[in-house]
């Protein structure tokens, strides 16, 4: 017994360890990223580092000037907020229909859903198709595509099978309608899927910018922060002798710049994914368990 005892008391050290090993190799790159934000460039040297060095914040002031940088915040933003909500709005929808066992042609309507996650017709028909309908360099090529996500719909689907069928015929006996239960009953006990697939939606939303590549690339004011990112850590060099002279800073560089911006785009996530993590388990297991 004491040798049973002794053996799970080292694994628990061990295992302690090892995750605390884990999570500070994951989170001292974002560290680093922040440390080098806040540093005085002339000040930094090659290696680790664990605390920055003569603190400065010329950087932040520099981007949080740049009317680019601004109007990329805002576009980000509302790309982010309004896709997922218009995400969870249709996808909840058309998950709560196909969820209708006795609903006309519902198997034919589940299979066409799974079978555009596995074929697709490719880069070019998608962009025709996007093109066809005058969405290229406009602010609704970010928001009406991703309007529908299988995956999503899978999982709410799932989640939306689970609950009690009685609580639907209770609100049928009183006179509510399809679209009542809906906004009334189902959206309110599935808070955790939706929480859970709003987050996945946010989340691609506030990171994407291969989409700005290919339909606004010619359209410069609807450049989202992720992709002004982009176009800085892919540039070679950043001139910042006119950033230096309108603001009458010195400590200034171009990896500082690039630092500071990335610190800017992870925030959002950083504070909204601790809010929403408690409803991963309840929300995506039951599409585990039940598929």
């Amino acid at each position: 017994m004491r040798k049973v005892q002794a053996f799970e008391l080292l694994f628990d050290i061990f295992n302690a360890v090892l995750m605390i090993a884990v999570v500070l190799v994951m989170a001292y790159p974002f560290l680093y990223v922040f440390l080098y934000s806040i540093s005085d460039p002339s000040r930094l040297k090659a290696g680790l580092m664990f605390w920055p060095q003569k603190v400065t914040l010329n950087s932040y002031k520099v981007i949080l000037a740049n009317p680019v940088i601004i109007n990329g915040v805002y576009i980000s933003v509302a790309r982010s907020v309004i896709g997922t909500i218009t995400m969870l709005m249709v996808t909840g929808a058309a998950a709560y229909a196909i969820s209708k066992k006795h609903l006309i042609g519902v198997r034919f309507l589940r299979v066409f859903f799974l079978l555009t996650m596995y074929f697709s017709g490719g880069i070019i028909p998608a962009y025709l198709l996007i093109k066809s309908l005058g969405l290229t360099n406009n602010f609704l090529v970010y928001i009406i595509p991703g309007m529908v996500s299988v995956f999503n719909m899978i999982l709410i689907r799932t989640y939306v099978e689970s609950i009690p069928a009685s609580l639907e015929e209770s609100a049928l006996m009183v006179g509510a309608n399809e679209l009542q239960i809906f906004v009334y009953l189902i959206i309110p006990m599935s808070t955790p899927v939706f929480a859970a697939v709003g987050l996945f939606s946010f989340v691609n939303q506030w990171n994407s910018f291969v989409d700005v590549q290919i339909y606004n690339f010619m359209k410069p004011d609807l450049y989202p922060l992720q992709y002004i990112l982009y176009n800085y850590l892919m540039s070679q060099s950043q001139s910042v002798e006119q950033a230096k002279r309108s603001m009458n800073v010195t400590a200034i560089s171009p990896q500082s710049l690039k630092t500071t911006i990335t610190i800017i785009t992870i925030l959002p996530i950083f504070f909204i994914y601790p809010v929403l993590q408690k409803y991963f388990v309840s929300g995506l297991m039951v599409g585990s368990i039940k598929e």
